[in-house]
C-alpha cells in the first residue's frame, strides 16, 4: 500500500502456511503453479516470510474455483502440520498441555497469522478463543480455513482429544451446514459479532503427545528472535484504527466522532497523535485505502455500494481518493484483482 506504514497493513500470513495451499493442490493432482499463477512463497533467505492476507485471499479464491469447491477452506484446514505453522508449530507440539500451548499461541500468532489480534479468556464455560472485525473481514474462505487448522492442530496434539464445544463465525451461514457441524462436532453458528472457538475446560490439562521441556525451549528462543523482527504493534494506533473503521460506513468519520469513540477528548487525542508524528487525515486515508483494496477483491460489491461503506456520499470523491492512493482507479484495480495481480 503505498505511503503506508508496515504496521498499518491490513494483514498478513506467514509463507509456511501459505505453502499449505500448494501441497493440498499438488496431493490433489493439480498443478499449483498453474492453478495459483505464482510459485509458493519462498522464505529460505530471511528469518520470516509474511505475504500480504488479501493476496492469501485471492489464493483460496483461484484454488477453491479450479476445484469446484466452496468448502475448500474447511478441507485445507484438515491438512494442517506442524511444519506450516513454522518454529511456533513445534513449539506448541512440544509443550506440556493444551492450556500451556494456547498460552503459547497467544504469545506468538503474530508470526502465523498477523491481523485481528486473538483474545483469549476463560469463562465459566471453557477457554474461548476470540477474534473481532476491526481490522475488517478478510472473507468465508480465509476464516474458515484458519479456525480449522487450529481445531484440527489442538486435536492432533491431544491424539484427537481436545476438539471445541463451540463455534462461531462473522461470515453468513454456508448453503449446507452440515458438513461443518460435522467436523466441528459441536454447534457452529454464523453471522455472529466475533468470531469464537471455545474448549470445555477440561480439555485444558489434556497433555499433548510429544512434550519436550528442552526442545520447546530452543523453539521459543527462535520464536522470540522472529517475533523481535516484526514490527512493534501500538495498542492506540491499534484502537484508533479500530474506531475509524467502525465508524466509515456511517459517513465521514471526524477526529471529534473518533474520539468520542475512544472516550477521549478531542484534544487529547489530537495529543496522542502529535507524540507519534501522525495527522488524523493520514490514518483515516489508510483505513479507508485498507478496506477499499478488501471491498474491491469482492466482485459481488458494486463500485457505488464501496464508496458508500467507505463514507464517500459521490463515486467521484472516491475514485478520486483512491486514485490518488494506488495510482489506479477502483475500476482498474478490480480488474487487477480478477486477473489475480
Amino acid at each position: 500500500m503505498a505511503g503506508t506504514r508496515e504496521n498499518a497493513v491490513p494483514g498478513v500470513v506467514s509463507t509456511t502456511y501459505v505453502r499449505l495451499l500448494y501441497e493440498y493442490l499438488q496431493a490433489r493432482g493439480v498443478d499449483p503453479v498453474a492453478c495459483l499463477g505464482a510459485p509458493a512463497p519462498d522464505d529460505a533467505d530471511r528469518g520470516i516470510g509474511r505475504f500480504p492476507m488479501l493476496r492469501w485471499r485471492a489464493l483460496l479464491e483461484q484454488a477453491a474455483q479450479a476445484l469446484n469447491d466452496p468448502l475448500l477452506g474447511l478441507h485445507l484446514g484438515q491438512t494442517i502440520t506442524p511444519a506450516h505453522l513454522g518454529s511456533v508449530g513445534y513449539a506448541l507440539l512440544a509443550c506440556n498441555n493444551l492450556a500451556e500451548a494456547f498460552a503459547r499461541l497467544q504469545k506468538y500468532m503474530r508470526l502465523i497469522y498477523d491481523a485481528e489480534p486473538m483474545h483469549a479468556r476463560v469463562t465459566g464455560q471453557g477457554v474461548e478463543l476470540e477474534w473481532g472485525t476491526g481490522f475488517g473481514r478478510p472473507g468465508e474462505l480465509v476464516d474458515t480455513a484458519a479456525i480449522t487448522a487450529l481445531v484440527q492442530f489442538a486435536r492432533d496434539m491431544t491424539g484427537g482429544k481436545g476438539g471445541p464445544s463451540y463455534v462461531s463465525f462473522i461470515n453468513p451461514a454456508p448453503v449446507v451446514i452440515e458438513p461443518y457441524l460435522a467436523y466441528f462436532g459441536c454447534p457452529v453458528a454464523f453471522a455472529q459479532a466475533t468470531t469464537v472457538l471455545r474448549f470445555p475446560a477440561k480439555f485444558l490439562g489434556l497433555p499433548l503427545r510429544q512434550p519436550d521441556p528442552a526442545l520447546r525451549k530452543i523453539l521459543e528462543q527462535q520464536a522470540e528472535q522472529l517475533l523481535a523482527q516484526l514490527p512493534a504493534t501500538d495498542d492506540f494506533e491499534q484502537g484508533l484504527r479500530r474506531a475509524i473503521l467502525n465508524l466509515l460506513d456511517s459517513g465521514e468519520p471526524s477526529l471529534a466522532s473518533v474520539a468520542k469513540r475512544l472516550h477521549r477528548s478531542s484534544r487529547t487525542l489530537q495529543r496522542r497523535l502529535a507524540e507519534r508524528g501522525l495527522k488524523f487525515q493520514s490514518v483515516l486515508d489508510e483505513c479507508r485505502q485498507h478496506q477499499a483494496e478488501a471491498h474491491l477483491a469482492d466482485p459481488r460489491l458494486q463500485l457505488s455500494e464501496v464508496a458508500l461503506l467507505l463514507g464517500y456520499a459521490e463515486q467521484s470523491a472516491f475514485n478520486h481518493a483512491f486514485k490518488r492512493w494506488t495510482g489506479l482507479t477502483p475500476r482498474a484495480y478490480r480488474k487487477q484483482c480478477d486477473a489475480g495481480g
